[in-house]
């Protein structure tokens, strides 16, 4: 019993700690899985109890997993840039950008992850999970910007370095429990949320703003808040099983520092979604899984709404004021894992969605380019004797790009463009 408290209290305070590095954008800015097992597998996770992590998908899932400890590290690499052409504007009014291509800065992230589950009886189980989403983060220096409408000018709207930096993270604890001689489980986790938000190089939509002074460079801002998921998980035949779960939009305080930029006075609540999955298990050395996953940020004002025609009826940071104009996001997940003896495991896995950025969006998502699509991941897992085991996870999302014209410049052309590289090392111990 000292050692488990001894695993428990260490591996919760360095997590903890870590929480404020998380930076994550792949389905948008969530996590395209959770957990180094669920992200070999694309995140294809939900009929597919694999460890502690599963209540961050499905918290039906953790009935079948007994006890056990997880702790993970993830270094997550996302390579983002924009590329603007065409003849800029220079009448009253409008808002031409520099030619050229400029990069992000900022390249490399650590993401820490923990998850712990005991199983009460035969039927229940409880656990605990603290994980992230987040990648809505910039960071493009202040170079030299000829096309100011001032003297000395510089950076990409003409106000410094620009760029934005906000991180999501989650304390999940969760229950389930199952019935029918354990055929299906039923599982309930509440959410609580913390995120983080700083934004800079902004000041240049000051006029744009229903309250500059809380616009840009105003340091981080925190907001706090809750939701709920709920799912539920059902063996239909043998060795075919059947997930589903539902995650409530996470009301969230306002981001007060930045009233001036996102709409409902600094509003960024987290969007609801639903997931869905089936999994087979071929024979007694492969399994194979495919999931569904729905995310709803066209729900979020801040995030939904389009510029225009939004700006021109209202100002940033008002109700119904413009955001980032993001669609709802549907990702397909596609995972196999293979075990051909007792100490290892070999998975792989492909997601695709369709990334939710319009083409008439492109101006302000220079500061969130989530135009990801694909997602091709590998990984395995490593027995070290009888109760430990260490796991790995490679993801690479190959470059994607969506173009369109300046809004504010309509004869220049602005092209997002991003690819991702993800490494993830865990170990697990299980106590039972």
């Amino acid at each position: 019993m000292i050692s488990k408290n001894i695993y428990r209290t260490a591996t919760f305070a360095v997590v903890l700690g870590g929480l404020p590095a998380i930076s994550e954008a792949t389905n948008g800015y969530f996590a395209h899985g959770y957990g180094a097992r669920s992200k070999a597998l694309a995140g294809a996770s939900t009929a597919r109890p694999l460890d502690s992590f599963a209540a961050a998908v499905n918290p039906a899932s953790i009935a079948y997993i007994g006890d056990r400890l997880d702790a993970e590290i993830e270094l997550f690499s996302p390579r983002r840039q924009y590329t603007v052409d065409g003849t800029p504007t220079l009448a009253p009014g409008a808002f031409p950008l520099n030619s050229g291509t400029v990069e992000s800065d900022s390249e490399w992230f650590p993401v820490p992850a923990f998850g712990w589950n005991y199983r009460i009886d035969k039927e229940q189980a409880v656990g605990v999970t603290l994980y992230g989403n987040g990648g809505m983060n910039t960071d493009y220096v202040a170079k030299p910007n000829p096309l100011c409408p001032f003297p000395g000018g510089s950076g990409t709207f003409c106000a410094g370095t620009t760029g934005i930096d906000k991180a999501q993270a989650f304390i999940v604890p969760s229950y389930a429990h199952s019935f029918g001689d354990g055929r299906f489980s039923l599982g309930i986790a509440p959410i609580f949320a913390i995120q983080r938000f700083k934004a800079r190089g902004l000041n240049a939509f000051a006029p744009f703003s229903s309250n500059p002074e809380h616009l840009s460079n105003q340091g981080y801002n925190y907001s706090f808040g809750g939701g709920v998921r709920v799912g539920g998980l059902v063996e239909l035949i043998p060795g075919v099983r059947f997930g589903a779960s539902y995650k409530s939009r996470i009301t969230m305080s306002k981001l007060d520092d930045y009233a001036g930029l996102f709409a409902e006075q600094g509003g960024f609540d987290i969007p609801e979604s639903f997931n869905f999955g089936l999994a087979w298990d071929i024979n007694k050395e492969i399994t194979t899984s495919f999931d569904v996953e729905h995310i709803r940020y066209s729900q979020i004002d801040s995030v939904g709404n389009p510029m225009f025609p939004n700006l021109l009826t209202k100002r940033l940071g008002e109700d119904g004021g413009p955001g980032f104009g993001w669609k709802d996001m549907t990702i397909f997940k596609f995972g196999t894992e293979w075990r051909p003896n007792e100490n290892w495991t070999w998975r792989a896995g492909l997601s695709y969605g369709e990334q939710p950025i319009p083409e008439s969006e492109v101006l302000f998502n220079i500061l969130a380019p989530g135009v990801q699509e694909y997602h091709v991941t590998a990984g395995f897992s490593r027995a070290i004797g009888d109760k430990d085991e260490v796991s790995f996870a490679f993801m690479y999302s190959p470059s994607n790009s969506v173009k369109g014209p300046n809004p504010l410049s309509p004869q220049q052309n602005i092209e997002l463009e991003m690819d991702q590289y993800s490494f993830q090392l865990g170990w697990s111990k299980r106590f039972n």
